[in-house]
């Protein structure tokens, strides 16, 4: 066999690249994410240009994740007036594997099955990890931010993305327990530009990390 030939034997038996680079040189391994690969300009740069609904909403500009991380938090704060520094950061933390991995929508998530989701969560443990957080979170925080996240889904959903109330209610449950300020805010959802929802979202970050 030629050399050439056994150069092409070798190519094709080699595993697959499963890393990614990130713009602050960093490779991140998917199938083994290490926390010291992690790096939170990385994390607000995917989240800025993820596009949550798919891109199906309204306005000149995509609703972002990074918008939706920053609006989950504010929604959890609101909803438990005791929630601490870190249980805030972990909600806005609650979506940042899809600075590598995406959005994917629910219906796409469940079509692909418990694979997916495993995937997730040892990305997220190691974000947890990098930024000081359990990799696992109590039940009564990951209870907070499911809550905050369907709420925030409610009115993304209704306000942006042209579900009817009827729709949401039925898939993201009636939003309770709001306050009527934060209510009427959700009334009003303006996605932003890239760039600004990126300096926000690393703005959050530093007052909810200081310390």
């Amino acid at each position: 066999m030629s050399e050439k030939t056994n150069s092409r034997a070798e190519t094709a038996t080699r595993a697959p690249r499963a890393w990614q680079r990130m713009l602050s040189g960093r490779r991140l391994d998917l199938l083994d994410p290490s926390p010291k690969d992690i790096e939170i300009e990385d994390i607000a740069h995917g989240l800025a240009r993820v596009a949550r609904w798919n891109g199906q909403t309204v306005g000149e500009h995509a609703f972002s994740v990074a918008q939706h991380a920053m609006l989950v938090e504010e929604i959890a704060s609101a909803m438990q007036s005791d929630l601490a520094r870190r249980w805030r950061l972990a909600a806005l933390l609650h979506d940042a594997p899809e600075y590598v991995i995406g959005d994917l929508i629910s219906p796409f998530k469940a079509a692909i099955g418990l694979d997916y989701k495993a995937f997730e969560t040892k990305l997220l443990e190691a974000i947890h990890r990098r930024f000081a957080l359990p990799p696992s979170l109590p039940d009564r925080i990951t209870l907070a931010i499911k809550a905050a996240d369907r709420v925030a889904a409610y009115y993304e959903a209704t306000e942006l993305a042209g579900f009817t109330e009827t729709e949401a209610n039925r898939y993201f449950g009636v939003p309770r327990a709001v306050p009527a300020v934060l209510r009427e805010r959700l009334r009003e959802l303006d996605p932003v530009p890239i760039a600004v929802a990126q300096a926000a979202f690393l703005e959050r970050f530093g007052e909810l990390s200081r310390d």
